[in-house]
């Protein structure tokens, strides 16, 4: 059954006419043209589809679009600021935590909701909140070193 469905997608409202049990995932890639989030496992278990609903990360291949009326949908393409990379993005350049940049949206969303959070977290933190994003090259060391800098630098920012 086809809906209108209002939302802010990377600080622009959009409002979309279609069936509100379409996965969130397959509306922004397909519909909106945004092919950040990626499909990986389809399960929720990769993080490759991860998004920011309300600065929350969130796997887009699990909910409904319904899921994200009223409310403030992140995609890695929104996460820049005026043509300038958000730190977390910056650091993931700067400590070559991108190999093959499959999991790279993913893993930069759900270190934004992490650092949103708390904006000061230890290493083991880190591990633990980014234990359920796969990286399939492996770059673990990278990208926790990525966001230990981008915490750093982000002290004062909002």
């Amino acid at each position: 059954m086809k809906d209108t469905l209002r939302f802010e997608l990377n600080n622009v409202p959009v409002e979309l006419t279609l069936d509100r049990e379409r996965m969130v995932l397959s509306v922004l890639r397909s519909d909106l043209g945004l092919t950040g989030a990626k499909l990986g496992c389809g399960e929720g278990h990769c993080g490759a589809c991860t998004i920011l609903v309300n600065n929350t990360p969130v796997r887009s291949c699990m909910f409904p679009i319904s899921y994200v009326n009223g409310k403030n949908v992140t995609t890695i393409e929104g996460l820049a600021r005026s043509g300038n990379l958000h730190p977390l993005q910056t650091a993931f350049i700067k400590h070559d935590a991108l190999q093959c940049g499959f999991c790279t949206p993913g893993m930069i969303l759900h270190a934004y909701g992490l650092l949103h959070k708390n904006r000061q977290p230890t290493r083991g933190e880190i591990i633990q909140s980014m234990d359920k994003n796969l990286c399939r090259c492996g770059s673990y060391v990278r990208i926790v070193e990525a966001i230990q800098t981008a915490s750093r630098e982000m002290e004062g920012v909002k």
